[in-house]
This record gives structure tokens, sequence and C-alpha cells, in this order.
């Protein structure tokens, strides 16, 4: 499908053409085209794996393309390092980010610049960036080190990196991930003045009706070769563009049976912890998850989800309240008394705490098991049990890799998730902590998790599912509890967007119903 493509390369800020790029074993761009035209929003869509990461890393100069050319403004360019891109006015916001965890957010932004060489007025760069911020309604805090930031807000200062260099085509890559639904209206009203001024954007996004609002044209790839190229992006619905996506049809409403939940089996009362800066992140929080039963905490990133998830999995000390699981209290034990009561946990961050990258599937599918018999046969691992385990969840939960010693760090996000997944589910948990599980995959592979979570959810597990996709929230949960600064703010069982996003910018639930009852 080919529409309102120009061939015209001097017409077009950036033209791709024929672009080829191989690894050992897979070829990941298969003679792609691709043009971007001045204040233009450009989606680029597809499933993980497909090639779309590839494309903008020789974009960025992070790659060099095997063959095939690049044009800015009409001249063919070599790109031999990401600096080279950034003088071409082309910069990248990666999905995992390109951060010095210890430098504070104003060294990061600097970090590569020509200037300052020799004296650093940082209280003057400072100001810049809380300027910069203001402007872009990006705001951060310059002087704290990347270490302690949210995801979210790492996220802003990649953003604020690019700008700050004064690129004219950014490439966004999940750029509204960690918003709430307030935000995002901000940040598509902010990209859509940038275009206005002659700024042109690539939208990297695996929410379609994201790209159905924001974008004006869309280019979607599957296995390397384009299935759609420069195409209007109106008119064009979620089906058509999954369709085009994964090359079948996507089912968007899951089949969530009606369920009774029963017990009471995660219960919190006035939890209290601090985060990494040593500031308080909980205060006196207090919930339940009951059996069969999925709640939902929606919020914006960095008020106090990733300090829940560590203190009720044993990873953060509280300081004060209490965790029960069927009754036990297992507030500042460690995380294996938690695993003993069969708290599960799906962590925000896969790459670095959810496995261990430079391991086998085998050896992460086993963490849990890997001192109980038949994997364990007294001090040492039986490999050909642990092997045989390893395939069997490499059949029943589909991940797609050539083999079960492959080190995870090779795997797609959807696979990796899979993975972790896998070892999770497999334990049979009573409890599941699942945060942001779906975070950056493609519609096909948030299909399959989410039915994982819903199948849980139907054997009887109770899972929290702390996500800020409220899209899924609302379609996956029970229950919505919405956090701010700390405090839960309220309850929502209808799904109201309105009112879930007004909780999440810190309206408390009955403020809300009372602003409802004066003006009846």
């Amino acid at each position: 499908m080919i529409s309102d493509f120009s061939t015209n390369d001097a017409a077009n800020v950036v033209s791709m053409r024929g672009i080829n790029k191989r690894f050992p074993g897979v070829l990941a761009n298969d003679h792609v085209d691709f043009d971007l035209r001045k204040g233009e929003i450009h989606a680029l869509l597809g499933e993980n794996g497909a090639g779309k990461s590839t494309l903008m890393n020789i974009l960025a100069g992070l790659y060099k393309q095997d063959s095939g050319t690049i044009f800015v403004s009409g001249k063919p360019v070599t790109f031999s390092s990401p600096k080279d891109a950034i003088e071409a006015g082309i910069g990248m916001i990666h999905q995992h980010f390109m951060l010095v965890p210890s430098q504070t957010v104003t060294e990061n932004i600097l970090l590569g610049l020509n200037s300052p060489r020799f004296i650093m007025d940082l209280k003057k760069y400072d100001q810049q960036i809380i300027s910069l911020g203001e402007k872009y309604a990006l705001p951060v805090d310059p002087k704290a080190k990347i270490w302690q930031l949210s995801v979210g807000e790492q996220q802003r200062v990649e953003i604020l990196k690019m700008l700050y260099r004064g690129a004219s085509v950014l490439i966004m890559d999940e750029p509204t991930a960690v918003l709430a639904p307030q935000e995002i209206d901000v940040l598509f009203q902010t990209l859509k003045n940038m275009v206005a001024l002659g700024k042109s954007v690539i939208f990297i996004s695996h929410k379609l009706h994201e790209v159905q609002m924001i974008s004006d044209r869309l280019t979607v790839l599957r296995k390397g070769k384009i299935t759609a190229l420069g195409v209007d992006a109106k008119g064009k619905t979620r089906a058509d563009l999954a369709g085009l996506m994964v090359g079948r049809d996507v089912i968007f409403n899951l089949d969530k049976k009606e369920k009774t939940p029963g017990d009471v089996v995660l219960e919190v009362r006035n939890l209290h912890c601090l985060n990494d800066k040593g500031l308080p992140a909980l205060n006196g929080l207090s919930l339940n998850v009951r059996a069969g039963e999925i709640v939902g905490l929606a919020g914006v990133a960095g008020n106090g989800q990733k300090e829940l998830a560590d203190t009720l999995t044993g990873l953060r000390k509280c300081e004060q309240g209490t965790i029960t699981i069927c009754g036990e209290d297992i507030a500042n034990k460690s995380a294996k008394t938690g695993i003993r009561k069969g708290v599960s946990h799906v962590p925000e961050d896969r790459t670095h705490v959810g496995t261990a990258p430079n391991l086998s599937i085998t050896d992460n599918v086993i963490m849990k098991k890997y001192y109980k018999e038949p994997i364990a046969t007294g001090w040492m691992v039986n490999t050909p049990e642990a092997e045989k385990y390893a395939n069997e969840l490499k059949e029943a939960y589909d991940i797609v890799v050539p083999s079960i010693n492959t080190p995870v760090r090779l795997l797609s996000g959807g696979n990796l998730q899979r993975v972790i997944l896998a070892r999770e589910i497999s334990s049979q948990p009573t409890f599941m902590v699942a945060m942001q599980p779906t975070r950056g995959l493609d519609v096909g592979a948030i299909e399959g998790i989410q039915r994982l979570l819903l199948l849980q959810r139907d054997a009887g597990a109770a899972i929290l599912l702390i996500s800020e996709e409220l899209e899924e929230l609302i379609s996956l949960s029970d229950r919505i509890c919405v956090i701010y600064e700390g405090e839960l703010m309220g309850e929502v069982l209808d799904g109201n967007v309105e009112k879930i996003g007004l909780m999440m910018t810190g309206s408390h639930e009955e403020q809300l119903e009372t602003a409802g009852a004066s003006h009846e």
C-alpha cells in the first residue's frame, strides 16, 4: 500500500532510499524507503523485531546501512556517529535511555557538547534547563541525579537533551508511555506547536489510538519490509493499523469473564516508605487485593508506584505499616520470604531487574526453582531437568527464540517479557505484582501478555496491575485505585477516564463527589 509518498527528495527534510541492514542471520531492513516532510508528524509502526529501531538507529547515526542512501534536505549524507546526525539536525529519544546514572540532569544534557569546555557555571545551565522544561511542559529537577529519577522523568531528560541541541527532526520512541491523559494532551499540543514552527517529528508508538490522534502520515514495517508507506493517517481504523503491523486480525476486546472475587490475599495498611533520595514516597497508603481479582493502580510516573512494588516484593524497607499475604505480615522481610508465600513480581525494568541479561533463557526461568527438586540435585543444578523445564515453558508461552541457551539480552521486548511471565506464572502465584507489563511492546505482544494475566485471574491469583496505560487498566481491572504523591486518591469501578485523570493530578475522590453534588 503506497499513498501520498514523494519521490522528490529535495521536497523532504529526510529521505531514506533502498536501505538494507543485515545482522548475523537476520535481514533487519530490506530495501526500505522512508520520507519525512517539514512540519509533519510521521508515525512509524511495526511489531518488535520489524526493523523500526534499526531504521531509526541508521538515521540517528548509531548504525551504518549496508546499502542505500540517506538525504537531508535533498543532499546525500553519510553518518558515522550520532554526533554527525545531531549536526544535521536529527536527534533520537531512545526507548532505552542513553543517560549516565551518576550525573545530574544538567550534566547529562551538556555531555558531549563543545561548550562549556573548561569552566561550567552549573547555576546558569540549571536555569536554562528549567526554562526549556517550562517552554515544552517537560518539568524536571536539573540538579537531580539520573539514578534518582523515575523512568518517566528520565524520558523527559532525553527529550530536553535533543531540544537543547536544537534538533529540527525529533525521533520519538514511545514518548507518552509515562504520562497522564491530561499531560498527553499537553504533549500533543507541544508537538503540534513544534511542527507549526517547522520542526518535524517521527513518532514511534504502539498505541494505535495515539497514532490516529497525532500523526499526519504513517509508515508500517513488517519483518523488515514496508507494508504501508507514507499513507494518510486520517480515516485509518485501529483494526486497519493492527492488520498492517502483524498481518492478521487483532482482537481488541478481551474476553474478561465475570468473576466474584474470593478472600483478601493482599492487605496493605498505613504503609510509609522512602524513595532513593531519602524522601517520603508512600504516605499512609492502604489497599487490598482479593483472590481472582485484578486491581489496577493508575498514576503519573514518580508518585510512589515503584516504591510500592519494591516494598511489596521485599526489595525495599518500609518505615511504617503492615503488608499481609493470606494473613501473614511480610513487611521488611526478604524477597525469598515473599516468594515462599506465593508472591510473584513482573518488574518495570525487564533488562536489569527482571532478568540477568547475559545468562541463558534456561538460567533465567529456573531462578525461583534452582534449589528445588527435580531441578536441584543436592547442591547441584540438574541440567537435563532444567533444560526440559525451560523447553516446556518456551512452548507453553510461545517464546520465539532459536535455543533455550540463547542469552536473554538478545531477545525482543515481547519475548523477554514472556520469559519473565513464564518464570513468575509457573510458580503458581497467590499474589502477583505486574508493573508496566506491556510497556514498549507491539500490539500483537500486548494481546498475548494481557491474556496471560487474565488467565491468572481466572485461576484465582490476586493481581496488582501497575500501569500508566489507562486503556489497559480499564480493559483488565476489576477495580482501579489512583495514586498521587504516595497517597491513594480514591477508587473507580466504572472506568471513568475523566475522574481517573483528575485524581491522577491530585484531586481526592471526596472532593470530586462534593464538587459533583454542588453542581446538581
